[in-house]
């Protein structure tokens, strides 16, 4: 099982629209 982190240090957009791509696109690829 690979873990993938997304964070950042000061609070704002992009890590919830990076998380929401890094699944689609890895259920594209056949990860669940």
């Amino acid at each position: 099982m690979r873990i993938i982190g997304v964070y950042n240090i000061k609070g704002g957009v992009g890590k919830t629209a990076a998380a929401v791509n890094l699944a689609y696109l890895s259920a594209r690829e056949g990860y669940r």
